[in-house]
């Protein structure tokens, strides 16, 4: 299987398992959003509590160049390292989330 396929299926694995939790509150959905031709995926916190509109991006990877990008993660789970233990490389996770200068100094990848 091609590197690139096996990125997507880590990917929605794990978006799939962490994106599978109830709600936080009645009202609010999880939603996955998997796009395999432009390569994002995410999950989301879609809703209302009340009279406040609740939209919340959860978690949100791109692949670009063959790299694996974590754009946000809002939670304590260590993707990245979830991902190493799958197979993928850390040369091939960019911590997006961090700012650029200092993604040389992580484990991870830089682009």
């Amino acid at each position: 299987m091609a590197k690139l396929e096996k990125y997507r299926q880590y990917i929605q694995k794990l978006l799939i398992q962490y994106g599978s939790y109830e709600p936080f509150v009645e009202g609010v959905e999880v939603q996955l959003i998997f796009d395999p031709i432009r390569d994002h995926y995410q999950i989301l916190d879609i809703g209302w509590i009340e009279c406040d509109r609740i939209y919340n991006c959860v978690m949100h990877l791109d692949i670009k160049d063959e790299k694996i990008w974590i754009q946000r993660n809002m939670t304590d789970i260590q993707i990245a390292e979830e991902l190493v233990e799958m197979g993928v490389t850390r040369e091939d996770i960019v911590l997006g989330l961090q700012v650029p200068y200092k993604r040389q100094y992580t484990q991870y990848g830089v682009a």
